[in-house]
């Protein structure tokens, strides 16, 4: 019974060494690749017609079909993929692009100033009535437009006077339209009576040799673009002659500053 026992013992003893040395190796190898395996394993044996491949698995991992829109994939903080390269570059550009186009815009659309001055008197016509004199004078205007879209213009106000004695006024409504960078020649009349018995008689006195008649014009202008209205006024002097029935076309003078 001893002598048994002992065997027993030894090969319970050398089973026990080989069974703790088993066990000790076991111990040593990483519990994850058994995990991975069953799940690889598992994964295997789950019908594919229920399942899809994980996106974020690499198709080592299984989901349900149907949830893919309702899963978040984490991703380190370290991860290349939230640093993207070339960032500072491509706010630079974007800055850049950005203050070329403000820049091209406020340029083509800031207001820029519409001008208007007189040319030149294109005739004037005289007759006599038994009591005053009637003259028609056709006068030239340059509208000129500096901005980068077109002008409208209407309003043209325009009064004739001798010394402060109003003799002649004439009103446009809708003048003329300008085309950007250009510069619009617009032609209107302006009636002028002369009712004073002295200009009457100094007009009709064949005695004198010349018959001129000084005029200082008034005129305004009401001009619309780029989304606004503004007035412009111009004041200038022209002279004619009121003793005959015609006056050759002349420059104007432009009023002192």
């Amino acid at each position: 019974m001893g002598v048994v026992s002992s065997k027993c013992d030894g090969v319970t003893g050398s089973l026990g060494v080989q069974h703790s040395e088993s066990g000790q190796d076991n111990e040593k190898q990483p519990i994850i690749e058994k995990d991975a395996h069953k799940r690889r394993s598992s994964s295997r044996r789950h019908s594919s017609g229920e399942t899809v491949d994980c996106p974020t698995c690499q198709g080592t991992g299984r989901i349900p079909r149907g949830q893919e829109s309702k899963l978040v994939a984490v991703i380190p903080c370290n991860d290349q993929r939230l640093r993207p390269r070339h960032t500072k570059l491509y706010v630079a550009a974007s800055v850049g692009v950005c203050f070329l186009v403000s820049t091209l815009v406020l340029f083509f659309l800031f207001p820029r100033s519409v001008i208007l001055s007189p040319v030149a008197v294109a005739s004037s016509f005289v007759y006599f009535t038994e009591t005053d004199v009637q003259i028609n004078i056709t006068n030239v205007l340059n509208i000129t437009n500096k901005n980068f879209a077109e002008v409208q213009t209407y309003n043209l106000t325009v009064q004739a006077l001798n010394v402060d004695t109003v003799v002649g006024t004439v009103t446009v409504k809708n003048v003329t339209s300008v085309k950007p960078l250009s510069i619009k020649t617009y032609s209107f009349m302006i009636p002028v009576k002369l009712t004073d018995p002295g200009l009457s008689n100094f007009c009709r006195n064949p005695s004198f040799p010349v018959h001129i008649l000084y005029l200082h014009l008034q005129m305004s202008l009401t001009v619309y673009y780029l989304a606004h209205y503004e007035q412009l006024s111009v004041d200038t002097y022209e002279y004619i002659d009121c003793g005959a029935n015609t006056t050759i076309p002349h420059n104007i003078q432009h009023s002192p500053t």
